[in-house]
């Protein structure tokens, strides 16, 4: 399998933010015009229907199967940032590992909590730099794993958390001056003792596309990833004033409008810098919680082609096993069943459909009602098995979730195991 490799672009200061706010203002727009359109002509209910004929291949996908893995800010917690050396030898020995596993794409989360592992004019560094949010390592991370992941072949995504803030009451343990919690703190809600940009605020959602355009411009990255972080909860009184102001009827209806319009915005500033460049997001397994929960209407991002696509691929978390049972009797979250429930969803001929294995169930389980629901992950071959039906059905693609539970500090026998399957079976 080759990989299609773009020339690097010399990184450049952003001098366009003017522009980039009319962007993202124009996507956001545009893509709730699109949402609210299918949903009133009753798209989302069609009957799922095999992909449309292709005119012509999307330049922005691979050439051949996509096999990635998650490198999370978990990951980055463990690593050393006292100087540009010591990451760059610790991204390394991440790299190398990829590669010798066969893989050709990193998801590297640069923006876990509206902050950046990289040198941002509209983020403050992360706190997993130096312990303290605001403050710089003094070198860039994102440009080491760039330049690391290129030199090695492989592709090298950026996955952004669009929305969140902070996730717990420590979680990140100090919050910068030039955070949006102090500097836009009207963009923001509160859910528990977590902190989200509100998804009902226009104005947080441009920025955040904002930040998408920062990052294709100035890091020669091969795509944005977001993940499923999108509203934090179903509870009405999130967003009443702007719901009440908008004059809309179905609360869950408008609701899913927000988060098309933010992934829209999102997809055109990635395609306005270079329409080479991949934008995919990696939604639940489950895609009754998408539309009911996290909002996110995955039938219509699928299916949208031409001026009102919405990405370029998607990567559901099917991270459960075969035979897997809830406590009801029901198995259609059973791998063998919803990734064909997932491959028989309406989908334009130039989206991808991956899939993301949970390489964190191995030698745990998935908590399946079903007998075998911890033992089969403890063959050490439960991923290449799940990797090799994927082929046979005809997917396009696969991510592990995630590195260090394959490679981490904590690892056994049993993940160097399921290392050596999966290597094999990548050839």
């Amino acid at each position: 399998m080759t990989q299609r490799r773009r020339a690097p672009r010399r990184r450049k200061k952003i001098r366009r933010r003017v522009f980039l706010a009319g962007l993202g203002g124009a996507a956001l727009a545009a893509g709730a015009y699109i949402v609210h359109h299918s949903i009133q002509n009753g798209n989302e209910s069609k009957s799922p229907t095999a992909p449309e004929a292709a005119p012509e291949p999307n330049p922005a996908l691979p050439s051949g199967e996509w096999r990635a893995v998650w490198v999370s800010y978990l990951e980055w917690a463990r690593m050393d940032f006292s100087s540009e050396e010591a990451f760059r030898a610790a991204a390394a020995e991440l790299l190398d590992n990829s590669a010798a596993l066969g893989l050709n794409t990193v998801i590297a989360q640069v923006r876990p909590f509206g902050d950046a592992l990289y040198e941002s004019s509209l983020f403050p560094w992360s706190h997993l730099c130096t312990g303290t949010q605001g403050q710089g390592p003094g070198f860039d991370p994102l440009d080491v794993l760039v330049t690391e992941a290129h030199g090695r072949g492989l592709s090298l995504e950026a996955w952004v958390n669009p929305y969140r803030l902070k996730s717990s009451a420590a979680m990140p343990p100090s919050i910068a001056d030039t955070n949006l919690m102090n500097t836009h703190p009207e963009w923001c809600c509160t859910v528990g003792d977590g902190v989200y940009l509100n998804p009902a605020v226009p104005e947080a959602a441009a920025y955040v596309v904002q930040g998408v355009a920062e990052l294709v411009e100035k890091y020669a990255v091969d795509g944005i990833h977001f993940d499923d972080y999108f509203y934090p909860t179903t509870d009405a009184s999130l967003d009443a004033a702007q719901f009440a102001a908008s004059g809309e009827a179905d609360l869950a209806d408008w609701r899913r409008a927000n988060v098309t319009a933010l992934v829209k915005g999102a997809r055109d500033a990635v395609k306005a810098a270079d329409p080479t460049l991949r934008f995919g997001i990696s939604p639940q397994g489950n895609p009754d919680n998408d539309l009911a929960t996290q909002y996110s209407d995955v039938y219509g991002w699928l299916a949208a082609s031409g001026e009102e696509a919405v990405v370029d691929y998607l990567c559901p978390q099917i991270y459960w096993g075969y035979g897997y049972q809830l406590q009801s009797g029901s198995t259609r979250f059973a791998f063998e069943n919803i990734v064909p429930e997932w491959l028989g969803m309406a989908r334009a001929a130039n989206v991808a459909l991956y899939f993301g294995l949970g390489a964190y169930r191995v030698g745990v389980g998935d908590g399946g009602a079903n007998e075998d629901s911890t033992s089969q992950w403890a063959t050490g071959s439960a991923l290449a098995r799940q990797v090799a039906d994927l082929r046979r059905w005809g997917a396009q693609g696969w991510a592990l979730y995630r590195y260090d539970s394959l490679f981490g500090p904590a690892q056994n026998d049993l993940a160097a195991a399921e290392r050596a399957a999966l290597a094999e079976g990548n050839g």
